[in-house]
C-alpha cells in the first residue's frame, strides 16, 4: 500500500547545534505531518553560545541543489531563510520563477539570535527587489522590520505603520513579530498589502531559550499552507505550535538553547501507547 504526503522545501542554512537553520526546518516539517526536503545555502559552525564561522555554497552548486528537488518531488511550499549574498538570492530567485513555486514563506534572516550577522551588507537590495516580491508571506522580526521599511519602532502603532508600509512596499503579506518587545503577551501582526491587519497574541513565555524561534515559526507556515490552509489558519496552527515548542521549556547548551520541536509528537505518542494499553486489557 502506496501512502500521499504532502512534501515542502526549507532553503536554508545548516545549523551544527541543532536549533536554527535546516535542522529546525526539518523537525518542524515532521511535527505538522509534512516531508520535509533541504536545500544548503551555507554551512554555519555554532552552538548556543554564537556563530564561530559560515561557508556559502557556491551558486552554481545552490542551483543544482534546486533542480534536483524540483524535477523529481515538487515542494507544494517553500521556506527560504538564510541567503548570505546577492549571488545566492538571485539563484534562488530565479529558480522560484523557473519553477513557479507557490506557497514561498521569506524568513529575512539578517542576524543570528546570538548577534552575528548573516546577510552581506551589499545583499539588502537583491533580497528586497528579487526575493521578497515573490512571497506569499515575509516574517520579519523588529530589527529585520526596522531594516526594512527605515521605520524606528519603538511601540504597538509604530510596530504596526511598519507592517503595513512593509507590505504595500513588497506586494505582500508581512507577519511581523515582536518577539523584541517586553510585556506579558507575545504579539505578533499580519498585514496584507491593501492595509488589513490582524493581530495574534499569546502568553509571554518565561523560557528564555529562544534559538531558532524564527526558523520554526515560518517553516511551520510554509507546513500549513502546503496543506491548503489560509495565510490566517497557517499563522495561527503555526503560532500554536511554537508556543507549544518554547513552553516545553527545554535545557541545552551554555547560551541560549533551542526549542524542543517534538513536543506535539510526544503528545501524539502517549495518546497511541494509551490506545495500544486499552487493547491490550
Amino acid at each position: 500500500m502506496s501512502r500521499e504526503i504532502v512534501p515542502v522545501l526549507t532553503i536554508a542554512g545548516s545549523d551544527t547545534s541543532g536549533g536554527a537553520g535546516i535542522q529546525a526546518d526539518l523537525k518542524t516539517f515532521l511535527a505538522q505531518g509534512v516531508y520535509g526536503m533541504s536545500v544548503i545555502t551555507a554551512l554555519t559552525a555554532q552552538n548556543t553560545q554564537g556563530v564561530q564561522a559560515t561557508a556559502e555554497v557556491t551558486p552554481e552548486f545552490l542551483a543544482a541543489e534546486i533542480d534536483a528537488v524540483f524535477t523529481d518531488i515538487p515542494p507544494r511550499a517553500v521556506k527560504i531563510g538564510m541567503t548570505s549574498s546577492r549571488a545566492l538570492i538571485e539563484t534562488i530567485a530565479a529558480k522560484l520563477q523557473e519553477y513557479q513555486a507557490a506557497h514561498v514563506v521569506v524568513d529575512p534572516v539578517m542576524v543570528a539570535t546570538s548577534g552575528a550577522p548573516l546577510l552581506a551588507a551589499d545583499a539588502m537590495e537583491t533580497l528586497v527587489e528579487r526575493l521578497l516580491p515573490l512571497a506569499e508571506v515575509v516574517t520579519p522580526n523588529i530589527p529585520e522590520l526596522t531594516r526594512l521599511t527605515g521605520i524606528g519602532i519603538l511601540d504597538e502603532d509604530s510596530f504596526c505603520k511598519a507592517a503595513v508600509r512593509a507590505a504595500r512596499a513588497y506586494g505582500t503579506a508581512v507577519l511581523a513579530k515582536g518577539g523584541h518587545f517586553t510585556g506579558r503577551e507575545a504579539h505578533d501582526v499580519l498585514a496584507l498589502p491593501d492595509g488589513t491587519l490582524r493581530h495574534f497574541r499569546a502568553p509571554r513565555s518565561s523560557n528564555e531559550n529562544t534559538h531558532g524561534t524564527g526558523c520554526t515559526l515560518s517553516s511551520a507556515i510554509a507546513a500549513h499552507l502546503a496543506q491548503g490552509e489560509t495565510l490566517t489558519a497557517a499563522v495561527a496552527g503555526a503560532k500554536a505550535y511554537l508556543t507549544g515548542a518554547i513552553g516545553y521549556g527545554l535545557a541545552l547548551g551554555r547560551g541560549r538553547g533551542p526549542l524542543w520541536h517534538g513536543w506535539s509528537l510526544e503528545d501524539a505518542l502517549a495518546r497511541q501507547a494509551r490506545g495500544y494499553g486499552r487493547q491490550g486489557d
